[in-house]
């Protein structure tokens, strides 16, 4: 009688196979997930969020004191004025004092929390794409805007804005898309309200 011989388990090249199929599989997941576009949406979702935070606590604290921040702060004379765009950590728009290691209007009269003096716009304040800007039109019913430089593709092709710092006024661009976004001047901005 002669033995049999079984064969248990996988060959090497089997394993092989399944392991470079498995490699292709990741790559595919990786590629589609893109972690880093992820990480730049979470990023333009937050600033949407503080943003809507910001604006609406400008808004109690002038109903609250019948005016704007940066007219007790003395920056401009009366509601009516234009307000220039100013990096959210300048004490004009009230979030911050001297400096971010004080409270602003908008924190010592109870519109913001003292935690918001912890997000990643005030931390990152001297980077111009990292900031986020508030500026008011001419005029008492013009708009006051929150706007900040979007990293995200998918917020880029809906960005069609520009600012100036100090300037009170908005631009529009239509080539948003192909900007290189190293700088402020270079970069289109997303705006609340819309």
């Amino acid at each position: 009688m002669t033995a049999r011989k079984f064969s248990l388990g996988f060959t090497l090249v089997e394993l092989l196979i399944v392991v470079a199929l498995l490699g292709v599989l990741a790559a595919a997941v990786l590629a589609a997930i893109n972690p880093l576009e992820q990480a730049n949406r979470a990023r333009d979702t937050r600033l949407r969020s503080d943003s809507s935070q910001l604006l609406a606590s400008i808004d109690r604290y002038f109903v609250s004191q019948d005016e704007f921040p940066w007219v007790t702060n003395g920056d401009v004379t009366n509601n009516d004025v234009a307000f220039g765009f100013a990096n959210a950590t300048g004490q004009g728009v009230g979030l911050c004092g001297v400096d971010c290691t004080t409270d602003g209007l908008l924190i010592t009269n109870n519109e913001l929390k003292t935690e918001f003096r912890n997000r990643d716009f005030i931390k990152n304040g001297t980077n111009p794409t990292e900031s986020l800007y508030v500026g008011k039109a001419t005029g008492a019913s013009s708009s006051i805007y929150a706007c900040w430089v979007p990293k995200s593709k998918s917020e880029r092709t809906k960005a069609t804005q520009t600012l100036t710092v100090g300037s009170p006024t908005l631009g529009t661009a239509t080539d948003c898309a192909t900007r290189t976004y190293a700088d402020l001047t270079t970069s289109c901005v997303i705006c609340l309200p819309q």
